[in-house]
């Protein structure tokens, strides 16, 4: 079931062409990179100063609804999964790196660190990079209970994986952005909460 799941979860980025046209391949960033992505301090923009991406099944013919919202520092986002025929159902909410969509540098880091409470259903989280051109990017599903809590979980970049492709080494040194995304094989409702989104 562990290995059913990871491969599920690791399936959901082909649904992020938004992500892959703003990324411009070979080009990386000399700033160093924020540890904080998102504290969902600003209701419109992430921590990097960069507006939050919300993308769901629909463009690859699904019915999955998502109403996400931040207020007091949490992004709640909830809704209904309607997969498309033969294919998981998603709703992805993705944290771009760069106001120009360009990599960055997230080498210093050891893996990807949520404040996470998630109250239904399924959850995922990939590290989007400009190398991988299939959309099969390396993911990892977000293990915790749902007892009300928020729960701080590390996702170590060396055990997040690709779904269907060759299984290659993520370079961190090229990671546009991270998503964040519901998913189920069939019809469901989801319901997460974020308290913070970045590097550890």
């Amino acid at each position: 079931m562990m290995k059913s799941l990871k491969s599920i979860a690791c399936s959901l980025a082909p649904g992020l062409v938004l992500v892959a046209l703003l990324a411009a391949p070979g080009h990386g960033a000399a700033d160093t990179l924020s540890r904080v992505v998102d504290d969902f301090s600003n209701a419109e923009v992430n921590s990097m100063g960069v507006a939050r991406q919300f993308l769901s099944d629909s463009m690859a013919g699904g019915g999955t609804t998502m109403s996400p919202k931040v207020a007091d520092g949490i992004l709640t986002v909830s809704g209904e999964i309607a997969p498309p025929r033969g294919q998981p159902g998603w709703a992805s909410s993705v944290l771009i790196l760069d106001s120009q969509g360009l990599p960055q540098d997230a080498s210093a880091f050891e893996g990807i660190r949520l404040l996470v409470k998630i109250n239904k259903g399924m959850i995922s989280v990939s590290a989007n990079s400009t190398e991988v051109t299939n959309f099969d990017y390396h993911a990892a599903p977000i293990l915790v209970k749902s007892d009300g809590q928020f729960h701080e979980v590390e996702i170590p970049f060396d055990t997040m994986k690709r779904a269907w492709s060759e299984q290659t080494s993520l370079n961190t040194r090229t990671i546009a952005s991270l998503s964040i995304v519901a998913f189920d094989v069939q019809n469901g409702s989801y319901d997460f909460e974020l308290e913070e989104v970045g590097f550890y």
